[in-house]
């Protein structure tokens, strides 16, 4: 028996179509956070994990918070 995957597909849509609203929401975290990845970033464009952790994480927090203040 199929299980139907309509309803994840659409629940990912609704999180995409929301992401810009959200990601204006942050604008000044993800300043900050694109900044620090800009700085770290080696000439080959690699990346230490965590290097930005501190960043990324109140960048998260802000989402959450936006998220929360505008499910519908």
């Amino acid at each position: 028996m199929a299980v139907s995957s309509h309803g994840v597909w659409g629940r990912v849509r609704e999180r995409l179509r929301r992401f810009p609203v959200l990601l204006a929401s942050c604008e000044q975290q993800a300043s900050v956070y694109g900044k620090c990845v800009a700085s770290k970033t080696t000439g080959h464009g690699d990346l230490k994990k965590d290097v930005c952790a501190k960043e990324f994480q109140m960048l998260m927090e802000c989402f959450t918070k936006a998220a929360k203040s505008n499910v519908k």
